[in-house]
């Protein structure tokens, strides 16, 4: 049994919920995003509450999944999610213009990425990071839909991974990165 999937979604006044077939709709003060639903999953609505059922025991992989694909697309339209990225490294920078972010990370020429519909973000360098060597800015990215957010910096990491003895990259915020002692060390 899923105790993910059986567990009621409550939807918060604002929010308007339908259900269509083969997806989920869902509009709210931040936007509409629309999930679907795997075969053998329905969705029920009732005083406030989404729940999923599913029809048979061979359908027990999806159980979890579309409840919390739901939940995410209601936790989204209400309140929205963020993912924080440093950018580490000396004379590595990230630049905001318009849609398009504008990198140096020490290759020889600049990288450009065009950030997708729906992803919005801002650069600043915050005083709280201090402890991090060679640290320049902190890029925050926001959007009511998390698989494109958790997409978009994922492909943002890959543009300089963070090397194993410094540190120096695109790594995510909260995320703890043991580094590599060098040859000094032993």
């Amino acid at each position: 049994m899923s105790r993910v999937g059986k567990q009621p979604i409550t939807i918060p006044s604002g929010v308007e919920v339908k259900i269509n077939e083969g997806e989920v709709e869902v509009k709210g003060p931040k936007g509409t995003l629309k999930t679907p639903i795997p075969e053998g999953i329905e969705f029920k609505q009732e005083d406030g509450t989404l729940t999923a059922e599913r029809k048979s025991d061979k359908d027990a992989a999806m159980h979890g999944l579309a409840r919390a694909l739901a939940n995410n697309a209601i936790v989204g339209v209400t309140e929205g999610f963020t993912q924080q990225m440093d950018v580490v490294g000396v004379g590595y920078k990230a630049d905001i213009q318009g849609k398009k972010l504008v990198f140096a990370l020490g290759y020889s020429h600049p990288i450009e990425y065009m950030l997708p519909d729906g992803i919005d973000a801002t650069a600043e360098r915050l005083q709280s990071k201090n402890s991090i060597q060679q640290y320049q800015t902190t890029l925050t990215l926001s959007g009511i839909d998390k698989q494109l957010l958790g997409q978009v910096a994922a492909e943002l990491s890959r543009l300089r991974k963070p090397d194993a003895y410094k540190g120096k990259g695109i790594r995510y915020s909260d995320r703890y990165y043991r580094l590599k002692q060098g040859k000094t060390a032993a």
